[in-house]
């Protein structure tokens, strides 16, 4: 069982913050040419409760958020699930594109709205070692008011999804590589692409728990848990059956000029509870929230981790301690067009256990926890998305 010295609720902490505000973001956030690197810091603190510290850039600019899952897990629901990061940084980082182009273009648009789903599976058993994570193309619904051409609009958003970095880790065939380090010894990783990088064990990189900066200058709820009227509570199938998440997401722009957006996302099966991000776009310095690449990154750390955590639950492996540092290149080149073309590479994942088990079960674990995530499994597959717009009311695609 996964030792516990803290909680969400215990901590008296927001479920989001800046701790690090120094240097600034590279310049791929404003839709520069070149690469940059994400690090995701995270750990297990007992139950589904997860917390990740994401560094967006080498010098500063750093976040602590945290997860839980709902009921349908059994988990205390004090903060968003890893598929609700997952969504939300998707739809940040594309409404920051279209933020940048409408800047960029001169673009009379008054308004950007945006729904975005995904649809996640699951087939086989954690017991028979077949359990298997799936994933689907995003299903994207842009509304966007103004006074611009149509054909102008048009051209934006489908300029803005090719510009997603965050798109293009769904639309880019992905093999994530790992590192195991087990009771503080690096192990070879046998059954996964190795990594060939170290990283540090974050028990050891941090001296004590970040917390918020004492300036203030944070936006007040980075992210929180939106109130909606009861719904049932499920738990998940029987283990072996095949079943759906379908994870839903609304978001808007709430400033235009400075690519502020108000994110909302939400399990609608198994119901779940909705959570609010606000996020910051296109700030290259004294950002007010994080990224979506930030909220994507950390969506991917902590899917891996619920999965380990799961399967840890059900072969009742005695593992008292998950952690993870995690590497999330992004980039963004021009095409021979001049078009700006998001791209990512594969996650590099530095897997910290501590426990009483053999090589051979932290291995296995390690293995499972990547073949059932369904965030990796998203990250593997070319997933190309599948766009509507309209356009005050009208329908253009």
């Amino acid at each position: 069982m996964i030792e516990s010295h803290d909680s969400i609720e215990g901590s008296g902490l927001p479920l989001g913050f800046c701790f690090d505000r120094h240097g600034q973001r590279p310049g791929i956030f404003d839709g520069q040419v070149g690469q940059a690197t994400l690090r995701v810091d995270a750990r297990a603190m007992g139950a589904h409760q997860k917390e990740a510290l994401v560094h967006e850039s080498g010098n500063g600019l750093a976040w602590r958020l945290v997860s839980d899952e709902g009921p349908y897990l059994k988990g205390s629901d004090m903060a968003p699930f890893p598929l609700g990061f997952f969504n939300a940084g998707l739809q940040a980082d594309l409404l920051g594109q279209i933020s940048r182009l409408v800047q960029l273009q001169g673009s009379r648009i008054s308004s950007v709205d945006l729904e975005l789903d995904n649809v996640f599976s699951f087939s086989g058993s954690f017991y028979k070692g077949d359990g298997k994570g799936g994933a689907e193309s995003a299903q994207l619904r842009f509304a966007l008011k103004g006074d611009a051409p149509s054909d102008e609009v048009a051209s934006l958003v489908k300029q803005a999804v090719l510009a997603s970095p965050a798109m293009a880790a769904m639309t880019t065939p992905l093999d994530c590589t790992f590192a195991l380090y087990v009771n503080g010894i690096r192990r070879d990783v046998l059954q996964a692409l190795p990594s060939v990088a170290y990283a540090r064990d974050p028990l050891k990189a941090y001296s004590r728990a970040p917390g918020p900066l004492a300036d203030g200058g944070d936006r007040a709820g980075i992210i929180t848990k939106v109130p909606q009227p009861p719904v049932k509570t499920e738990v998940m199938p029987a283990a072996g059956a095949k079943f759906d998440l379908r994870v839903m997401g609304q978001s808007r722009l709430s400033d235009i000029a400075r690519g502020l957006v108000d994110v909302q996302t939400w399990l609608k099966a198994p119901a779940g509870s909705h959570f609010g991000f606000q996020t910051d776009e296109l700030s290259l310095t004294g950002a007010s929230a994080p990224s979506g690449l930030a909220l994507l990154s950390a969506g991917v750390s902590f899917c891996y981790m619920t999965q380990l955590l799961r399967y840890a639950e059900y072969l009742k492996y005695k593992v008292r301690s998950i952690r993870m540092v995690q590497y999330n290149p992004f980039g963004v080149r021009q095409d021979a067009l001049g078009a700006t073309v998001g791209m990512a590479a594969p996650a590099d994942t530095h897997l910290f256990l501590n426990g009483d088990e053999p090589d051979e079960v932290m291995q296995r674990l390690l293995v499972m926890g990547a073949q059932t995530c369904y965030l990796h499994a998203a990250l593997k597959t070319a997933l190309a998305p599948v766009v509507q717009l309209t356009y005050n009311g009208q329908s253009l695609y």
